[in-house]
């Protein structure tokens, strides 16, 4: 049985694995709901794209309380942490990758916002047109996308493209150099050897929802996306080295 508190380690583990690989995530989390804010409703209905156990998700509706979260993964177990660990927040079970997840949300209005951090790059780049052109039909006009990843920049420019993962590769480096307590394969691996997670486990593995590699990780891949959805604006709100906040505004 997962309980609550057992939970809230596992995900706080999650955040400090994943700290080690962003050590600017709270910044870009920060940034984000900073931009969720200016949108000027103290009640914003918000999609979380890619949600994992909730970080995101939790933030938001920690510094926005009359915000409507809907946080969607397709990882069974990344899901059950959630759950278990913010019962306050509204988790589906939906891949991104398959049209029509947009009528499984159960909103009642256009959304404001969709946010994500860390997960769109896993998307390959048709699947990418597809969800972003779904997307946009949930978004009341003037409502934004807010994309935290990394995100390389276009290949005519391989020089900066070069810097912008070096800058990154550094800043990690220096986390793990200084002691960063656990990394990806590491948590997986614990997670894996938890007896009360087996059937979190294995509905994982049933369900594929592993990862196979970065396959959309270009700034251009994303921006040419979101135009053709019908974005009116695509630009960086925040960006080091090649992590960045992009935002695209319906």
């Amino acid at each position: 049985m997962l309980t609550h508190d057992a939970a809230q380690e596992w995900i706080a583990r999650w955040d400090r694995q994943q700290e080690g690989y962003l050590p600017d995530r709270e910044e870009r989390f920060t940034v984000l709901i900073d931009a969720v804010e200016a949108l000027g409703r103290p009640d914003p209905l918000v999609i979380d794209l890619g949600c994992g156990p909730g970080s995101l998700s939790a933030r938001l509706v920690e510094r926005l309380p009359r915000a409507t979260v809907v946080s969607v993964d397709a990882d069974p177990l990344l899901l059950g942490l959630g759950r278990a660990a913010y019962p306050h927040l509204t988790f589906r079970s939906l891949d991104l990758r398959e049209p029509g997840w947009t009528a499984s949300l159960g909103l009642d209005r256009p959304a404001d916002a969709a946010v994500s951090t860390t997960a769109l790059h896993w998307i390959s780049e048709p699947e990418l047109r597809t969800m972003y052109a779904e997307l946009a039909t949930v978004l009341r006009q003037g409502g934004v996308l807010l994309n935290g990843d990394h995100l390389d920049s276009d290949d005519d420019t391989p020089a900066i493209a070069r810097l912008e993962r070096a800058v990154h590769d550094r800043e990690s480096e220096r986390a793990f150099a200084a002691g960063q307590p656990e990394d990806w394969r590491a948590w997986w691996d614990a997670i894996a050897a938890d007896p009360d997670l087996a059937e979190l486990n294995t509905a994982r593995t049933t369900a594929g929802a592993g990862h196979h590699g970065s396959e959309s990780h270009l700034l251009s891949q994303h921006g040419e996306a979101l135009r053709k959805a019908g974005f009116a604006e695509v630009g960086t709100l925040w960006q080091r080295g090649n992590n960045r906040l992009l935002c695209a505004v319906r």
